[in-house]
């Protein structure tokens, strides 16, 4: 305690504190990326905001931003008379089956949005989309990723966009919508597939780094201690030797 306590080691002592809390406040940092707080507040934000028309908040090809995942929108047109896919391997309630993904040609732009019209088990029940101008409402989702496996006739892996870009005529947007509702409202639809939150999992990756940088912050007290404990043990050495040396001169002194 009397090493630890001199000036010199307090000031390093000050010092790792710092590094310390600077550490501590980078891991937490890290953590909070890990846990995706902060995307999955702005997804429920999203949620949370009035529905918007689609036009207000994306242009036809431009680039899917992050706060517009999950976004409530509003959007008036028709459904194509042909093109209607549909998306195998799904599970709406643990139940397997297919989504029924549906272009829509926006009034006003001409391009085409595409719909998740709902969920079906068995391909027959699809059927086609209502006639007529529409209103629809749902939230908007990012295109997802191209699908390996193989599919049947009219079907397609995945809502990837790349792929629906060169089935669908025109222009088309870069986003697909989760229908919630239509207006007017047809008499036999699909179950609707609720608006999905993206994925706000734990990110292993980050959590690696925040540990990693707790596990720094111990490093350098641990170091500290290691400075004390040896400039205690090399003082407590030069003490014995001291007092060995006079030891042996008193011994000669004496013969």
């Amino acid at each position: 305690m009397r090493t630890a306590l001199r000036p010199r080691f307090l000031g390093l002592l000050g010092i790792v504190v710092l590094v310390g809390i600077a550490f501590g406040f980078l891991g937490r940092w890290q953590l909070g990326v890990a846990e995706s707080t902060a995307y999955r507040e702005a997804v429920e934000q999203a949620r949370a905001q009035e529905p918007a028309a689609l036009t207000s908040v994306l242009e036809p090809y431009a680039p899917f931003r992050g706060d517009l995942s999950s976004r409530p929108v509003t959007v008036e047109g028709r459904y194509a008379a042909d093109g209607q896919l549909l998306v195998p391997d799904r599970r709406l309630d643990g139940v397997p089956g297919l989504w029924v993904l549906t272009p829509f040609v926006v009034e006003g732009t001409g391009a085409t949005l595409a719909v998740v019209r709902g969920f079906v088990t068995d391909p027959s029940d699809a059927g086609p989309p209502p006639a007529g101008d529409l209103t629809l409402s749902g939230g908007l989702a990012p295109g997802e990723s191209p699908a390996s496996e193989p599919v049947g006739e009219g079907q397609i892996g995945s809502v990837d966009l790349s792929l629906l870009v060169n089935s669908w005529p025109g222009d088309i947007y870069n986003a697909f919508l989760f229908l919630e509702s239509e207006d007017p409202a047809a008499a036999a639809q699909p179950t609707r597939v609720p608006t999905p939150l993206p994925d706000t999992s734990i990110q292993w990756r980050n959590a690696a780094y925040a540990v990693q940088w707790w596990v720094f912050a111990l490093f350098a007290l641990w170091v500290w201690f290691r400075m004390v404990r040896e400039e205690t043990l090399r003082e407590k050495t030069l003490h014995e030797e001291a007092a060995r040396g006079a030891g042996d001169t008193g011994a000669r002194d004496d013969a």
